[in-house]
């Protein structure tokens, strides 16, 4: 067996820590995607690209751009969008600029629909995962995660 610390295994806490964040990562976003789709028949990934749309500048965004934001495949992302566009949740409307580029944007339905199941997403995080945490630990794990994105500095 190799010592910790040398690339070739992970230590029991390094171990815990990593599997801790994956474990945890994948039930929260199970069962609030479960909660979306029971509530508002909405799924987790269908309500992401309706906030980042929502957020952006006049409500669209470039397909790749979006697709960097839901951290999908651009080919993830065009089947999203497919579906979302079918539902009338957004639109694909051509960039004026670029004739190969195209912009996702937000429809008065997808608004509305992103209005209606906002509650009942905002209360399955608080219920599911910040309440599990002191006052301060939001601001303690926020300079985690920050931490670890690609980029960072450390």
């Amino acid at each position: 067996m190799t010592a910790a610390g040398d690339g070739h295994q992970l230590s029991p806490r390094e171990l815990a820590a990593w599997r801790g964040f994956l474990r945890t990562h994948a039930a929260l976003v199970k069962a609030l995607d479960a909660e979306l789709v029971a509530a508002h028949e909405l799924p987790l990934s269908s309500y992401e690209v309706l906030l980042y749309l929502d957020n952006a500048p006049e409500g669209r965004m470039r397909m790749s751009e979006l697709a960097d934001s839901v951290l999908l495949s651009r080919s993830g992302v065009t089947r999203l969008v497919d579906r979302l566009v079918t539902e009338g949740l957004i639109e694909r409307a051509a960039c004026a600029t670029d004739r190969r580029g195209w912009f996702a944007a937000l429809t008065d339905l997808g608004r509305a629909r992103l209005r209606e199941a906002r509650p009942t997403h905002l209360a399955g995080v608080r219920k599911l995962f910040l309440r599990r945490f002191s006052e301060l630990e939001p601001d303690e794990l926020a300079g985690c995660w920050e931490r670890v994105q690609p980029g960072a500095s450390g």
